[in-house]
């Protein structure tokens, strides 16, 4: 079994080489000096027993992680968890969340069954599924667009399937920056687009968690109908404060995070 830093890797090569916008993202940072570390990546699944929340946890599991916070987001008919080491104060956290298909339409909840019925029992079995994509063959174009009119969440699983839906720079760790909106500015005057759903920032010190992200990056996909350009993943960043008794806050805050689940919703390129 790999340990938790070699998973991480992983997942790590699959997001840059995915996600070119993303390594910009980091190379920027490198080029000012920094150590870029890691806060959190996040996962999307369905709520489906064969797929979900405790299954993509499983390999963080076996390597030291252990459950922590639970989530939920009613208008997006979302539920999350989150997962940090149990030793390892340094270990990023784990953010998994899944749609509740049943509070869907019937077309929804055919489609994500359908989809779900193609993954081989094998990986549904194997610790690779958190690195496996889109396991479920061609996808439909119309269908995408459909499912985005229920969940913007939904469409994107059905494009993108398993894989590290983003990576998260510790602001607290960053060297030449003071604060998450000089972090900002440097994104805007290097051309990248802020999800500014909510605001630039979400969350505040008095909750003890700020967040902020890029759009995600459009990437061509192979659809039935021809190819597209649909968004992929994105970044995050954020920056968390002190409790009252002297510990970092470690968890989410869920106001937050529905606005940063934005950062994937289709935008019309500029």
């Amino acid at each position: 079994m790999k340990n938790y830093k070699q998973i991480f890797e992983k997942l790590w090569n699959i997001y840059t080489v995915q996600n070119p916008h993303a390594k910009k993202v980091y190379d920027l940072f490198v080029s000012r000096g920094e150590e870029v570390i890691n806060d959190h990546i996040a996962f999307r699944t369905f709520d489906d027993l064969r797929i979900n929340i405790e299954v993509l946890s499983r390999v963080f599991i076996k390597n030291g992680f252990e459950y922590k916070g639970s989530y939920e987001f009613k208008e997006k008919k979302l539920f999350a968890r989150h997962l940090e080491h149990k030793s390892d104060k340094n270990a990023p956290r784990v953010f998994i969340s899944e749609l509740k298909v049943g509070e869907f339409s019937e077309f929804l909840q055919n489609t994500i069954k359908s989809i779900i019925d193609k993954i081989p029992e094998s990986k549904l079995n194997s610790d690779d599924l958190i690195y496996s994509g889109r396991l479920w063959g061609d996808i439909s174009y119309q269908t995408y667009h459909k499912l985005r009119e229920e969940s913007e969440y939904a469409a994107w699983v059905y494009v993108n399937g398993f894989v590290a839906n983003h990576f998260t720079v510790s602001v607290n760790r960053l060297k030449t920056f003071n604060g998450i909106r000089e972090v900002n500015e440097f994104l805007k005057q290097n051309g990248f687009l802020l999800n500014d759903s909510g605001g630039e920032v979400k969350g505040s010190p008095e909750v003890y968690l700020e967040q902020s992200s890029i759009k995600a990056g459009f990437e061509t996909i192979d659809f039935i109908e021809s190819k597209f350009e649909v968004p992929t993943c994105y970044y995050e960043f954020a920056m968390r404060y002190h409790l009252p008794d002297g510990e970092l806050f470690s968890g989410f805050i869920a106001d937050s995070a529905n606005k940063i689940f934005e950062s994937t919703n289709y935008y019309e390129k500029k």
